[in-house]
Order: structure tokens, then sequence, then C-alpha cells
């Protein structure tokens, strides 16, 4: 029997096991097996973890030059270049995503630490026009304290970036809760954190249930910041939690995408862009483009067209350099996606490729790529988020109509528009409710463009220019200037 992989929490700078010894088993998705051991995080270890950042919030970090904390952030970002090949086949393990994606994701990430570290003094105040004589008040930005980052297993390495890279650049301290459905790469990356020399308690790693982990983190008294990626549900919970600390909230949630194919688009593109969108990870992504719209003049040659992409799609072992599509991270997925679409066809649904589980699932999460004709977009497929390759197609006639048809979700995190008519693409880009819209591609990301969404979809931004002063507070500070003594407050005029 192959014996399992064994994990323990990083907390103030040393490896530890939970206070109450509890462990549970992380599976690879690709085989259904257990691999790896990591602790059960309980509300002791929260507060543990809790108590040594806000430690080190008040020992020397915040008081370090910005340049100097950049220089940490960009030793970390070296030592994911470095060891890019071992988290990538960590994160493939524990996720089921593709080796060739993680690796390579690994060392781009790299580029976030980079790009905070080169911010880290450039965040500047300002000198106010003050309305009174011999006074001058001018505005710092400060750091905000303990900040709570809790990411998702399917990009865990990247969303991590988007949070710890800005907030250490701002002076902060960090606890990490890591996903408990996929944890092991988080463990991995923070032993390169230890190895840089940072100093203790700036950065833990826990991992552990919502409850009592993740509430004990998000309703902690010494968290000022929570920042978070997941689920409306879970974000529910957790605002109601920052109701006993009062912390600040930043959330980055699901979606439900919709892409918009013209009829003057070109269709090589579309669909490219259409299977990195809904195929690419499995679909396991938030910005996942999951409900297409193909414009009536072209809809059933289009439709064909990208079955037949579909049909092309090699799915296979994640570490397998050839294989396009793994298997989906856990069986509660799989379900999901069952079950919605059995409800997707009882209601008028057509399934036009894919829709039941690949063969490879007698041992693993595997679910073909699917795409499923829909006649409205409140059908379960079109209207629900399924994380996984599921794509709902309709058609739509008019830019208006698709317009509203692409607005009538819950979510409003991304969106695309095919066309080659660029006055059109920017009319509709405007008009569609989303925080993100692609133009005749899908699925980028870069240091400096800042993603997050509306409605559902959350609140507040990450990467980005702007996303390093939401880990500060403005402070002002007022100066007298004049020789003279104050006057005396109880004299009038």
């Amino acid at each position: 029997m192959t014996k399992l992989k064994q994990y323990k929490m990083f907390i103030d700078g040393e490896w530890v096991k939970s206070e109450s010894k509890k462990t549970f088993e992380t599976l690879n998705p690709e085989n259904n097996k257990p691999w790896a051991v990591v602790p059960e995080a309980s509300a002791s270890d929260v507060d543990r973890a809790v108590k040594a950042a806000q430690k080190a919030f008040e020992g020397e970090w915040p008081k370090l030059l910005p340049r100097e904390r950049g220089k940490y952030l960009r030793a970390i970002g070296n030592k994911l270049r470095e060891n890019a090949k071992l988290l990538g086949e960590i994160e493939t393990i524990d996720t089921g995503k593709l080796f060739r994606e993680t690796n390579k994701q690994a060392n781009y990430i790299a580029e976030y630490y980079d790009y905070y570290a080169g911010l880290a003094d450039k965040v500047e105040g300002t000198v106010l026009p003050i309305d009174k004589p011999n006074i001058q008040a001018m505005t710092t930005r400060i750091p905000i304290g303990v900040i709570a980052a809790i990411v998702p297993w399917n990009s865990q390495m990247f969303l991590t970036a988007t949070k710890l890279a800005p907030a250490l650049a701002m002076g902060n301290t960090v606890v990490i809760k890591c996903s408990e459905l996929a944890p092991a790469v988080m463990f991995e990356f923070a032993k390169l954190i230890e190895e840089t020399g940072i100093p203790k308690g700036v950065v833990n790693v826990i991992t552990g249930f919502g409850d009592p982990c993740g509430k004990a983190l998000t309703s902690h008294n010494l968290v000022e910041k929570i920042a978070f990626t997941g689920g409306p549900e879970t974000a529910r919970h957790i605002i109601k939690n920052s109701s006993e600390n009062l912390s600040e909230v930043s959330l980055e949630l699901g979606g439900k995408s919709p892409v918009a194919v013209f009829d003057d688009a070109n269709q090589e593109s579309a669909i490219n862009g259409i299977t990195a969108g809904i195929f690419g990870a499995t679909g396991q992504s938030c910005i996942a483009g999951s409900r297409l719209y193909i414009q009536q003049g072209i809809y059933n040659e289009f439709l064909d067209k990208l079955v037949k992409r579909a049909e092309k799609i090699k799915i296979g072992a994640p570490m397998d350099p050839e294989t396009e599509m793994g298997p989906l991270s856990n069986f509660k997925q799989l379900e999901i996606i069952e079950k919605n679409i059995k409800l997707t066809v009882e209601q008028g649904g057509k399934i036009k490729f894919g829709g039941k589980r690949h063969p490879f699932s007698n041992e693993g999460y595997y679910f073909p790529p699917t795409i499923i004709e829909c006649d409205n977009h409140n059908l379960p497929v079109a209207e629900n988020e399924l994380f996984g390759p599921v794509l709902s197609v309709m058609k739509f006639e008019s830019e208006e109509e698709v317009i509203k048809k692409m607005n009538d979700n819950q979510y409003g995190l991304s969106s695309g528009v095919f066309s080659s008519d660029f006055s059109r693409a920017l009319r509709v880009s405007n008009a569609i409710r989303a925080g993100i819209t692609f133009v005749n591609t899908y699925r980028l990301i870069s240091p400096s463009a800042p993603f997050g969404g509306i409605k559902d979809s959350g609140y507040g931004k990450e990467a980005g220019i702007d996303s390093i002063k939401d880990y500060t507070r403005v402070k002002t500070t007022w100066l007298n200037t004049s020789d003279e003594p104050m006057k005396d407050p109880f004299t009038i005029g």
C-alpha cells in the first residue's frame, strides 16, 4: 500500500499539527484514491494563526521600508519559478488540473509578486488644500493589519497571489485558509515562503472546514480584512461572520458568464475562444463562458462546427502532455452537473454532445465536454453555475435582444463578444452588466488587469494597480505650522 504524504500547517514560522490532532485525507481526482493527509484546523488553531499574524504586524514587518518588503516579494516570485515543476505536479495530483497548465501557471504567477514588489514604494499620499490659515493637512496610506485570505481549490496559487502580494507589499500580515478539497500545493508554497526568510507570523497557512475553521477565521476580532474567493452561499455566511469584527470584506465569487457570437464574427476565433472559456480547465473556472448566444443567421452552421471541435478534445490523465481535458476535482461536482443536466433534458433541453459520465469515471471524476441546446436561458444548465465543462447554447436575432438575455442572470463576473464590427462589440461590451468583457478572445489574465464582478459575483477588485490600495487605510494628519499658540477653544471669533 502506498504511504500517504503527510502535511502540517504553517503557523508563526513553524510546522504544526492541529491542536486536536485531527486530520483528513485529500483524494486524487484521477483515480478517487487518497494520496495525502492534512491537518484539520480547529478554532484554537485559527486563533493561534491570527495571533501570530497580529504579533508580526506589531513587530518589524510594517516598519520595513517598502522597498525591503518588495525584496521579499521578488524572492517569493523567484522561488515559484525555481519550483514550478514541483508545484505543478502537486497541484495536478490534488486537483486533476492539467500539469502543462499548472506548471506554466506557477511560472506566470511569479510575475504577480514581481508586479507588487515594484508597486510597494509607489503608493503616495496627498497634501490637501485646506481652508484654514497656518494649517496643513495630508493623507498617507497605512496597512490594515491582519488579512484573512480565503482561496478555493481551482486556481489557488493564482488567487493567493492576487491577495497575498498586495497585502504584503503594503505591510499587512496574512492568514491563508486554503480549500479543504485540495490544499496540498499551498503547504508546498508555504515551504518556499519560509525559505525566503520572511519574518515569522507574516504569512500563515491553515486548512479546515467551513465550521469551525472558516467561521472562526472570518469572525476573529483581530482580523481586519477578509479577501474571499468562492461561492455566493459561503460569501453570505462570511458577511454575517464579519459583523462580529466589523472587518472589511472583498468578494470574488462565481459566474454564469454569457458569450455572444454575431454573424460577422471570425468563426475560427470564436470557436477557439469558446472552447478555452468552457472546456479549458474542465470548465472549473469562475469566468467560464458557460452561456453561449449565437446569432440566428449562423446558428446551425456554427453549432455544428462547435460540436465537431468538442468531439476532438482528448480526455485523459492530467499528467499526460497530450491530454486536453482532465477530471473534475470532486465527486460532489459531478453529481451537481448530472442533476442539472437531467432536469434540463426533462424541461426540453437537447444534448448535442456529451451529457453522460466518461468511461474513465469508473476510476476518477471524468465528465466529457457537453453542449446542450436550450430554448431559453432559464433552464437549469443555462441558469446555474455548474463549475464543469457544460455549455448551454441559445440563439438570438438582434443586438438589443442578446444584451437583454446576457444581463438576465444573477451573476455578473465575465462575458464575451465575438464580432468583426468593433463599434458593435464596444456597444455590447458597455451594455453588459459584468466586471469583465473579452472581445474576440477569452480567458486571459495579467497582473496589471483588475478583475471582479457585480451582483452575485461579488464586489471589490483583485489584481491591477488600484487593488494595492485596498490593502491600506487612509490616514489624515493635521499640522499647525504657526509659531503662535493655538487659540483658546472657547473664544468666539
